[in-house]
């Protein structure tokens, strides 16, 4: 997938996702200088999708860390099986006398006990979090680590060894260096500024709503069979609501959402009375709907390409 720029945009076609020249040139160079990306723009205008359709373009799988305030290491790398550990306490203490049954002295009880310790905090004992397990992946991964603008400055901070080494540190079993470096991709929908550590050690890449033309490919790649009419009024319609003042644009997603709404409809044509009744799988504020309310006309004749009612 990774020889060329052009194979990029042509594999990610074949799961759906419509790339442009600047996405492709993105993944060519991070995976061949083993760069983490980071991806910011607005929500919904297919970050996360692109990691889902690069992983299965590329038939790596696909490790995902959701971000949220509060994240720390145990969630995001690693934490020891507690359960597993208090059953082996459990059964150390049954097999105590036995364990130490030849011990002589204080010293020599404490020197047999200790070597129970490291079997404590070893391999069998770790269960690995989305961090630990990408890193481990013997023919590579994708790594997603989603939305880490929803994170604390201090998980950031954590994560900078990762990107830059592509190995973690544990303290009770050593350096975990991955054999294969994934193909990290970081999301932000700049709610936050992102530190200056973090980005230095990435790639950047900004996605922004798709022109008309981009998006009428997304919407026929995504549903099939829907007619040429009925695609440009939608899409013309989704950029005229875009062009509004609303608390939360309509986003690519939602845009083939009401596509497919359109086409269980049986439409194949815009109208007023079907786009009020389906205009809540676009818009998700009441407020937003109220405010265009008296719009839905303009708008759909300037979708349609006809001059406005004077």
């Amino acid at each position: 997938m990774f020889d060329s720029i052009d194979q990029i945009t042509d594999g990610l076609a074949d799961v759906g996702y419509i790339s442009t020249r600047e996405i492709s040139t993105a993944l060519y160079i991070a995976r061949h200088l083993e760069k983490p990306i980071l991806i910011e723009g607005p929500a919904g205008v297919g970050k996360t999708d692109l990691a889902q359709s690069t992983a299965k373009t590329a038939k790596l799988p696909l490790v995902r860390l959701q971000c949220y305030e509060g994240l720390d290491e145990s969630k995001a790398l690693y934490e020891w099986k507690y359960g597993k550990q208090l059953l082996y306490t459990q059964i150390l203490k049954e097999k105590l006398h036995d364990i130490l049954g030849d011990a002589g002295t204080l010293d020599q009880s404490f020197s047999k006990l200790h070597t129970f310790d490291d079997v404590f905090f070893s391999e069998d004992f770790l269960e690995p979090r989305p961090l630990l397990s990408a890193l481990r992946k013997e023919d590579g991964a994708v790594l997603l680590i989603d939305e880490i603008d929803k994170s604390d400055e201090e998980f950031e901070a954590f994560l900078l060894e990762i990107l830059s080494e592509f190995q973690v540190t544990i303290p009770e079993i050593g350096t975990v260096k991955a054999t294969t470096p994934p193909l990290v991709m970081l999301t932000s929908n700049n709610t936050r500024e992102i530190s200056d550590a973090l980005k230095r050690r990435c790639l950047h890449l900004h996605i922004s709503f798709p022109e008309e033309s981009r998006e009428r490919q997304i919407v026929a790649a995504r549903v099939p069979g829907i007619g040429d009419s009925l695609l440009d009024q939608l899409v013309g319609f989704v950029h005229q609501l875009r062009e509004e003042e609303l608390k939360k644009l309509p986003s690519i997603s939602e845009t083939v959402d009401w596509a497919r709404v359109l086409m269980l409809m049986h439409a194949d044509q815009l109208d007023g009375e079907l786009i009020r009744s389906t205009l809540n799988v676009l818009l998700k504020f009441e407020t937003d709907i109220q405010s265009v309310e008296n719009k839905i006309e303009t708008m759909r004749r300037a979708a349609s390409g006809r001059p406005p009612v004077s």
